[in-house]
């Protein structure tokens, strides 16, 4: 047994990560196509050259509804990360290899550069006054204030996927809704002050297509560790509030279960992959 249980252990990184394909790639990047797209044209009708005036409850409501629904259709096939923040988070809680992580973070700012473009090449002249969709951080407002609000928006969302969606016990069903209100809210809230990014990949894609940066340094301290450092944050949090919590209360933070089914025995096992334990497979 104690053989049986130590060979678990050193195989289980290997085992319990599941691998990911051609299907789950493609996912990704239609996802975040389709998500940074949407976000383009509702951000550029939604200004000067548009409709003459930006409304951010209407923009945070269209991030509502295209996340919610691309998170109930891709969501199957990906995990529906659509973010590196997101899959740098989970990657980090072993949820999807180091590898799959790379490619899926390829794809997603691929696939955002790809909406950019198309956005633009619909909108040419009504997009030119917000740089087709780009952020940039509110003249009133400090880079270090941006940062704070996309840490703080991204936090929000990670929370709700760890909630909703990396929680074995949550309802599946409610994740779609729950998902895209966190990141409409953080929209309504965030926008005005930092066009309210909170995803690398969105941020990046319509920035390249316009050329328009808002600073090299001020991009990568708001836009990319601003969202990697709140996601990271959420993560960790969850799962120390949350998560191990829920192994301990059931007596189970020696047990959990195996890529085929199989109990895997060793000490903490329960605990160093929550969601993973035999209570948490029963609805």
């Amino acid at each position: 047994m104690m053989l049986a249980a130590m060979a678990a252990d050193t195989t289980r990184t290997e085992e319990i990560i599941e691998e990911r394909g051609a299907a789950a790639y493609t996912a990704e990047f239609l996802g975040t196509f389709l998500l940074v797209f949407f976000i383009c044209m509702i951000v550029i009708l939604n200004s000067a050259g548009g409709l003459g005036f930006t409304d951010w409850a209407v923009i945070g409501l269209i991030h509502f509804f295209v996340l919610m629904l691309l998170v109930h259709s891709l969501g199957g096939a990906s995990g529906a990360h659509f973010n590196p923040a997101v899959t740098v988070t989970l990657a980090g809680a072993r949820k999807i290899s180091p590898p799959d992580a790379v490619i899926y973070i390829i794809l997603q700012l691929a696939g955002a550069v790809a909406g950019a473009l198309v956005a633009k090449a619909l909108l040419v002249d009504e997009g030119r006054a917000v740089h087709y969709g780009a952020v940039a951080v509110n003249a009133r407002v400090t880079d270090f204030g941006g940062f704070i609000g996309e840490l703080i928006g991204t936090f929000a969302l990670m929370w709700a996927i760890m909630a909703s969606a990396v929680n074995p016990r949550a309802p599946r069903s409610v994740a779609p809704w729950v998902i895209g209100a966190a990141l409409g809210l953080g929209v309504m809230v965030f926008g005005p002050l930092t066009g309210a990014g909170l995803n690398p990949a969105r941020s990046f894609g319509p920035d390249l297509v316009s050329g328009h940066f808002d600073g090299f340094g001020t991009f990568l301290f708001v836009y990319v560790l601003g969202p990697l450092l709140g996601a990271g944050l959420a993560g960790t949090l969850y799962t120390a509030i949350v998560l191990r919590p829920q192994a301990l209360e059931a007596g189970l933070d020696d047990v959990a279960v195996g890529p085929e089914g199989e109990l895997l025995i060793a000490p903490g096992e329960g605990l160093e992959h929550p969601g993973e334990r035999p209570i948490d497979k029963l609805e």
